[in-house]
């Protein structure tokens, strides 16, 4: 699936992914390829980024590890659909 993550000022994180893990307000939970429709508000906490490839746009905010990558956020909204996530953080 595609993935994108934005703040207001830019974007830390556009490319293909295997999944990613992100905290909701009343939990954390994780998208995978084929998700079903979904918009959510999201809480503190960590966001893990699992990439399908190394050819990724990654912002400097994210601890990486092979193709993983994790960051904390303090909140935001996603949306799921079509196969493709957007993730707008503060």
């Amino acid at each position: 699936m595609k993935l994108e993550v934005l703040t207001p000022e830019k974007t830390l994180f556009k490319g293909e992914v295997e999944s990613v893990t992100l905290p909701g307000v009343d939990g954390s939970f994780q998208l995978l390829n084929n998700h079903a429709p979904i918009v959510s508000a999201l809480g503190k906490g960590a966001m893990v980024i699992k990439a399908a490839s190394e050819d990724c746009v990654v912002e400097a905010t994210f601890n990486s590890l092979n193709r993983e990558h994790d960051t904390t956020i303090s909140g935001g909204v996603v949306e799921m659909s079509a196969n493709k996530a957007i993730v707008l953080i503060q």
